[in-house]
């Protein structure tokens, strides 16, 4: 005898996703990521501008130490940080899957791992020099916080955090603001540039901690990832790119601070 459905059967019943659906789902998932960071650094950046001296005599540290004097606790906290920041990530998946899709829709697989690999080396090269000149430009200005990549201590993980750290922000940044945002944007049925236009203007928001420069130099990275991921289908490669660049910044700042002149420290 088949058993009779309960009234807990018919209490959520499918429901074809609507524009009101999307929206609210789109505003939740940055509310827990990337938008609160942009309040976060927009309140922090209000903090510095109002506080007395210029922007460049102020430091803005991206990998600090959670526990000093203590390097397990610290790695602890370390670790404990990188992967409750890709959370939201997971959420995303959730919410694709939920609509007969996955991260794959976004380009963000293993199907073409060399393809992304080259491509993001290139997009990493090109963008890296000119992306540290304008910074120097902007802190020579005093439009910017003078930004310490790191400041962990001299411990056998220090290195091992520092990528980790590079591919969170890479995966968080790139799967979230860029190629879920301009889905959930596409389907909602924005035009092309406004799409564009909000992802720029997002990533470089929750940048402005670091000052004007952070805010203008990663809103115009914003617009070239939009270009690019609009033209291949394909998160991949930026996120690639992304992590190569800070990769590049958290260990070469490891490396030459304190031993080169015009690598400026705190």
């Amino acid at each position: 005898m088949q058993a009779e459905a309960g009234p807990e059967a018919d209490a959520y019943p499918q429901r074809r996703l609507t524009r009101k659906t999307l929206r609210e789902e789109t505003l939740l998932v940055l509310a827990v990521s990337l938008g609160a960071s942009a309040v976060s650094a927009l309140i922090s950046f209000v903090g510095s501008a109002t506080r007395p001296g210029g922007l460049k005599d102020q430091a803005a540290t991206l990998n600090g130490s959670a526990a000093p004097g203590r390097p397990w606790l610290d790695l602890a906290w370390q670790l404990f940080g990188i992967t409750s920041a890709l959370v939201p990530v997971a959420l995303v998946a959730h919410f694709l899957i939920r609509e007969g899709a996955g991260l794959r829709t976004l380009g963000f697989d293993r199907a073409r791992p060399w393809s992304d690999l080259g491509r993001g080396t290139a997009v990493a090269a090109a963008i890296g020099s000119s992306g540290i000149a304008f910074y120097l430009a902007m802190r020579g200005l005093g439009f910017n916080l003078t930004v310490v990549p790191e400041a962990l201590p001299e411990v056998w993980w220090k290195f091992p955090v520092l990528i980790l750290s590079a591919m969170q922000n890479s995966i968080l940044e790139e799967v979230i603001v860029l190629a879920y945002l301009l889905r959930r944007l596409d389907q909602l049925g924005w035009s092309p540039g406004a799409a564009m236009a909000t992802s720029s203007v997002l990533r470089g928001s929750y940048h402005l901690y670091q000052g004007i420069g952070g805010f203008i130099g990663n809103m115009v990275m914003g617009v070239v990832f939009v270009h690019l991921y609009r033209r291949w289908g394909r998160v991949g490669p930026l996120v690639v790119a992304h992590t190569l660049l800070d990769i590049g910044a958290f260990v070469g700042y490891a490396l030459l601070a304190g031993k080169v002149d015009w690598l400026p420290t705190a």
